[in-house]
């Protein structure tokens, strides 16, 4: 479990301690690893990107973020696994407008969660995503705290400030949507 101090210190580092820039990434780098190992699982894109590389470029990004208001470690987490999630899928944009090759896609869910397969399923999954956000920008918030930062149901709860049940009720209906939705595509 990461350290709980990783909260003051990302309010410190947003109020211009220079200082808490440097404390903070040793805090958080075990807990962004596993994230970034959560995005690289199964992806095509882990041939690219070690885990650490991954991690490395959000953290530039993150802590470059001067817009965010860190409200806690957990808000900072989900921000992470977003911007991990952001890197892959511009790499994977990348990588099929250099193919520019045609196929069918397999898609699939597994035990509620996407598998992940190659670059046009990463995408695949990205419009899902994009298309679930006109719909309610909440429920693709939860997919990605539960999907990509691996969160638990109490800490999707916590950041949404909404009840776990509530959480746990969204999550059972977003599964159903995703599973349809990736299989029309």
């Amino acid at each position: 479990m990461p350290d709980p101090s990783a909260t003051q210190i990302l309010l410190a580092s947003q109020s211009g301690d220079s200082q808490a820039v440097e404390k903070l990434f040793p805090i958080v780098y075990g807990e962004l690893r596993s994230i970034a190992h959560r995005h690289l699982a199964g992806n095509s894109l882990s041939n690219q990107f070690c885990t650490t590389d991954l991690v490395h470029e959000a953290y530039l990004k993150l802590i470059d973020h001067r817009k965010v208001s860190w409200r806690s470690r957990t808000h900072f987490f989900a921000i992470g696994s977003r911007v991990m999630r952001q890197v892959l899928v511009d790499r994977a944009r990348q990588n099929v407008a250099i193919k520019r090759g045609g196929g069918q896609i397999h898609l699939s869910l597994e035990e509620g969660l996407l598998s992940r397969t190659d670059d046009r399923h990463v995408l695949a999954v990205e419009d899902a995503l994009q298309r679930l956000e006109e719909v309610s920008s909440q429920q693709a918030k939860i997919v990605e705290m539960r999907f990509f930062g691996g969160m638990t149901m109490d800490e999707v709860a916590d950041e949404m400030e909404m009840s776990k049940r509530w959480v746990e009720a969204e999550w059972t209906m977003i599964r159903a949507w995703l599973r349809a939705e990736l299989s029309e595509d």
